[in-house]
């Protein structure tokens, strides 16, 4: 049987729909949101926080695999805490119990932002670690620390491997996250970024996943993104997409850190997560490549989407969930 951790997320979600596709019976761990999910007898859906080590260690039951996708994306002051409780101290807290309940192998969701993604014109591999210097966020430092305590569950016998994906593009809540992209390009937001960066196809990420559980490949981590490219040419990809008006306005980085700054008072205000930070801000100015050759070259025959269908699959779906 399999345990997926962040059932509830974009990720969690599509690699659930992957795995019971191919025939697996699925443990969908879910904390606070209700599973988007279809009922199906391969699906039990268990409600457990990851801090919860009590909970962990009963949901780990008659669990062969675990794929942890759980984790907190923000980068708001406000959630610095919750980031670093759910980042680190819940991955230390699954694969502890992972190790204790015997698991025959783990597949743990990271990010490219524990590399150091803010390394002008130089390509970002596997080889590259978080350091203050390459990082503008404390969400990256929470990740690399989560990854430290795979690392270290890796030395203690488990067996395990860790993905870390670019900017992930697919059908989630576009009210948040990256998928909110495809919200503002829809309602013609006027401005774009010059900044480049990786982007990967949700069930992209699902499928190598998927993979590398199945392979024999153990205490490796894996950079998961389809394409480098400017935020301008995907915005405008979205934009002829869904039929509407290309972003005209450039956004420069002494504008960008206004937006931030005056999105900083606004959310003092509303108390509502502000859409833009200074971190994200300076993200989007940014000229970040990765290299994903590595994946390729163990997993033979494995090719990413093309980022047009990616987003065309993208419009379609979240059409018919947000639009009559």
């Amino acid at each position: 049987m399999v345990l997926v951790t962040g059932s509830a997320g974009l990720v969690g979600k599509t690699l659930i729909e992957t795995l019971i596709q191919n025939g697996e019976t699925v443990k969908a761990l879910y904390h606070h949101s209700a599973l988007p999910l279809k009922e199906s007898p391969q699906l039990i859906p268990v409600q457990c926080s990851i801090l919860d080590v009590m909970g962990l260690e009963e949901a780990l039951q008659d669990v062969d695999e675990v794929y942890h996708c759980a984790g907190l994306v923000s980068f708001h002051k406000k959630n610095v805490h919750s980031l670093f409780k759910t980042n680190v101290e819940g991955t230390a807290n699954m694969v502890n119990t992972a190790l204790s309940a015997g698991i025959k192998k783990l597949v743990h969701v990271s990010s490219v932002a524990a590399l150091g993604r803010i390394r002008e014109h130089e390509t970002i591999n596997e080889s590259m670690n978080w350091t203050p210097e390459t990082s503008n966020s404390k969400y990256g430092h929470s990740k690399y620390l989560g990854e430290l305590e795979v690392w270290r569950a890796i030395e203690e016998g488990l067996n395990a491997v860790i993905v870390n994906p670019s900017i992930i593009i697919g059908p989630g809540n576009w009210n948040k996250g990256s998928t909110a992209i495809f919200k503002n390009i829809y309602r013609q937001f006027p401005w774009y970024s010059t900044g480049t960066t990786g982007f990967v196809d949700v069930r992209d990420v699902a499928d190598a996943m998927v993979a590398l559980m199945k392979s024999n490949i153990s205490a490796e981590r894996f950079i998961l993104s389809g394409h480098n490219e400017s935020y301008q040419n995907l915005f405008n990809c979205i934009a002829d997409t869904f039929h509407k008006k290309r972003p005209s306005k450039k956004v420069t980085p002494f504008l960008a850190r206004i937006v931030a700054f005056l999105e900083s008072i606004k959310s003092g205000i509303t108390g509502k997560e502000a859409l833009i930070t200074r971190e994200t801000a300076a993200t989007a100015m940014a000229h970040v490549k990765f290299d994903n050759s590595k994946l390729k070259q163990f997993i033979p025959g494995f090719n990413y989407r093309p980022l047009e269908e990616t987003v065309q699959y993208t419009c379609n779906e979240l059409l018919k969930q947000h639009l009559p």
